[in-house]
């Protein structure tokens, strides 16, 4: 499944509310909902006869501002929530490679005990040494946390 069916597969329901908020935010609705209020705002404080009652746009520019103080709040939460999402899923991706390394060492082992048990020889018996060493998930989890504490 792909992230854009795993997207639209969850309910609206179980996403938490800063997400649906920036979902919401990054929307066209969204941009034409400003659209909107910022033309009727400034038409209305430009017409004349009409009373005005931010006719130097002071409150508008606070509103604005305000308003971007908590939009870029709530992307860093979404943000934050997506690496953390995609950190567990790398997490559980290098587990699973790991496995699978460790079945195809398994493998290579047996094919080259079947191989030596019909006297079958292809040449790369050196290289059959080298691949079916096992490698230790320990070793290269570690090696890993090293390079991110110099990175």
């Amino acid at each position: 499944m792909n992230d854009a069916n795993r997207k639209s597969a969850t309910p609206a329901a179980k996403k938490s509310w800063p997400t649906r908020f920036t979902t919401f935010t990054g929307s066209m609705r969204f941009v034409y909902l400003h659209l909107v209020m910022y033309g009727v705002w400034i038409a209305w404080n430009f017409i004349p006869g009409i009373p005005h009652f931010d006719p130097t746009f002071v409150i508008l520019a606070m509103a604005a501002s305000v308003e971007a103080i908590f939009l870029s709040t709530f992307v860093l939460i979404s943000q934050n929530r997506t690496q953390a999402a995609a950190d567990k899923r790398d997490d559980l991706d290098l587990h699973i490679n790991l496995l699978a390394e460790h079945e195809l060492t398994r493998l290579i082992q047996m094919v080259s005990a079947i191989a030596q048990k019909l006297e079958v020889r292809t040449g790369t018996e050196q290289e059959v040494a080298e691949i079916t060493k096992d490698v230790a998930p320990e070793v290269v989890l570690k090696e890993i946390e090293q390079q991110d504490r110099k990175a």
